[in-house]
């Protein structure tokens, strides 16, 4: 397969997202080695699918979720390295798995409801919610996935991810419409940086400077 100017261009600004969705991950997980806190895993759904909303929106296909879903698995890889932290731990596997679970249920629903979805905040706002219902509904499957359980409310049986369904539902209502227009923004941006002769060689500079600047934050969030 031939990869043309814009699609280059477009992985450029993939790659970027993907470093801020890692690093993003990374400040509000902090200090997470063990369990999520409470309501922690419900905003960082949130914020998962304003990322993948945005790469779906700059691509137009299930690529671009894809792409990031992969960049950010492998930012926390990184840092678990940086944690000493095997890969079969709650606080690394289980989040990626539900970085896997947030993406592909987004496509589920863009497909659902992708008619008309660029032209409807009603459209997108219940793609994001239904979206962030159904990524906390498939997490305690996470067990089958990593053998490592979800973490549970406090003096209950009931998932983390169940208990606080509700909170994750209301702010993918408002992260999903909003990552729709970030990426619908940055696909403009990508065609004035193409029709631009002397812009054209930035887009090889600020994807590999947004990926070393976010390893570099993780690195100095780690040892401070």
């Amino acid at each position: 397969m031939m990869f043309t100017e814009s699609s280059t261009s477009r992985f450029a600004f993939l790659a970027a997202l993907g470093a801020v969705w890692g690093l993003s991950e990374v400040v509000l997980g902090i200090g997470l080695h063990t369990c999520a806190q409470y309501a922690s895993g419900s905003i960082m759904t949130g914020v998962a699918l304003f990322f993948i909303a945005a790469g779906w929106a700059l691509t137009k296909n299930a690529r671009g979720p894809l792409v990031l879903v992969a960049i950010a698995s492998l930012l926390k890889l990184f840092d678990a390295l940086l944690l000493g932290l095997p890969i079969r731990h709650g606080a690394v596997a289980n989040p990626i798995f539900a970085f896997w679970t947030e993406g592909l249920a987004f496509l589920v629903f863009v497909v659902v409801l992708g008619r008309g979805l660029a032209r409807s905040r009603v459209r997108q706002a219940l793609t994001g919610g239904l979206s962030a219902l159904a990524a906390v509904s498939l997490f305690p499957l996470v067990k089958f996935a990593t053998t490592i359980p979800a973490c549970v409310y406090p003096g209950t049986t009931i998932p983390l991810s169940i208990y606080y369904a509700p909170l994750a539902v209301v702010i993918s209502l408002v992260t999903v419409p909003l990552g729709l227009m970030a990426g619908t923004k940055l696909g403009s941006l990508e065609e004035r940086i193409l029709r631009a002769d002397r812009a054209r060689a930035f887009r090889y500079v600020y994807s590999p400077a947004a990926v070393l600047l976010s390893l570099l934050l993780i690195l100095l969030v780690r040892i401070i």
